[in-house]
């Protein structure tokens, strides 16, 4: 009996020394989580139950357990590096179905498939119009490889400042290509719906009437009339703000490219006139042009974007994260991998920065939580657990011999 109890002894020790060696071995294996044995005593039950006399008959393993506690942060300033703070685990998806992970270092493959080192996809919750995201859909996250598609200048949006100090000029009529017919003029590029840049000039002139500005708009040298008449007649009150018009509707014009003509309305409600010299004060409008994939960025609510070159970022959807009423039920897969069991419970699928959910930090991955310096010292125990085991042996050998040789 001797024999079989210290062999008991000698198996879990052995089991406990393999643990602590493979929680080392992984010290730097990304989003790994450390193990410990659990052990249970044995008893021989009988019909009546255990006897009050009983020595026990060993030991046994009775659980392998994972500890989920957070791993350290470290920041790696790649985009695709992808870590979580608090609750959640990433989903990924492959051939054989659906996996977990909290190793968040990912990559594009040759399709454009956002994966992991085992070719493994990362799945979102796809974007949908209106800057919404599907959560009752899971797909793989997939970079666009086309270009971003352009957009045509619709509005301009003009902040100026016209100076109430200037004189009519010298020289009449106007003409854009006589500086000393108008008093200021300004520039900005504008799209048609092909993405080809167009350059729209705007001149102002002022009257002899006060408070009165005459308003010219050019695509490409070409007038630019508004119902028909060019120029438009902008007044001011006497505190410098713009009477009217707000906003001007300019005839639609041929974008000489085979695009659809092109059509703005200038917004002039930010426009003065004060006593300061001409200015700028902002000038934009909200068209672009094709754009090729730059980049993607990740924000803390797991929302990914592509960035392309003409300065636009698409939400392409929003990292999924998943959880379980019972992580310690989950079975390993190996590769920081690990499967939904029966006893891990249903899957609870959820957003980033929710009540149930960490959030999620690009440019960083979690460390393995292993702490080195314990399981050192758990490695030192267990290794003399193993030698007094081996030590029972030797001494129910000892005395079995002797009672041999009586």
């Amino acid at each position: 009996m001797p024999f079989r109890i210290a062999l008991s002894g000698l198996n879990a020790a052995q089991t406990d020394l393999s643990i602590t060696g493979n929680n080392i071995a992984n010290a730097s294996t990304t989003g790994f989580k450390r193990s410990r044995a659990e052990f249970a005593d044995v008893y021989a039950v009988a019909f009546e139950g255990i006897s009050d006399i009983a020595t026990g008959n060993g030991v046994s393993v009775a659980a392998v357990s994972q500890n989920f506690t957070q791993g350290n942060i470290d920041f790696t300033e790649r985009n695709l590096d992808i870590a979580v703070r608090g609750q959640g685990m990433f989903v990924l998806n492959d051939s054989s179905g659906q996996s977990f992970t909290r190793a968040g270092a990912f990559h594009v493959d040759r399709e454009g498939f956002v994966v992991n080192q085992a070719a493994q996809k990362l799945q979102i919750f796809p974007a949908v119009t209106g800057g919404t995201f599907n959560t009752g859909v899971l797909t793989d996250l997939q970079l666009l490889t086309s270009d971003g598609p352009p957009q045509a200048t619709s509005s301009i949006t003009a902040s100026l400042n016209l100076s109430s100090s200037d004189s009519p000029p010298a020289t009449v009529p106007f003409d854009p290509l006589d500086a000393t017919s108008f008093n200021s003029s300004t520039s900005t590029v504008i799209y048609d719906s092909l993405g080809t840049s167009h350059t729209s000039t705007l001149y102002y002139v002022k009257t002899a009437v006060d408070n009165q500005w005459d308003a010219y708009q050019y695509i490409d040298g070409n007038v630019v009339p508004s119902g028909g008449a060019s120029p438009i007649t902008m007044t001011f009150n006497s505190d410098g703000s713009i009477n009217g018009p707000l906003s001007i509707n300019y005839d639609a014009v041929p974008s000489g490219t085979g695009a659809d003509p092109i059509q703005v309305t200038l917004d002039y409600a930010n426009t003065t006139q004060y006593g300061s010299p001409f200015a700028v004060n902002g000038l934009s409008q909200n068209g672009f042009t094709t754009g090729r994939l730059s980049g993607i960025d990740i924000d803390s609510e797991g929302v990914v974007f592509a960035r392309f070159t003409n300065g636009q970022a698409t939400p392409l959807g929003k990292i999924a994260l998943a959880n379980f009423p019972n992580v310690q039920g989950m079975r390993q897969l190996g590769d920081t991998n690990w499967a939904q069991t029966f006893e891990s419970g249903d899957l609870l699928l959820g957003e980033a920065n929710t009540a149930s959910f960490g959030l999620v930090q690009s440019g960083a991955l979690e460390t393995s939580n292993v702490d080195i310096a314990a399981s050192l010292v758990n490695l030192i125990t267990a290794q003399r657990n193993y030698q007094a085991n081996a030590q029972v042996i030797s001494a129910a050998d000892t005395i079995t011999q002797t009672i041999i040789n009586i």
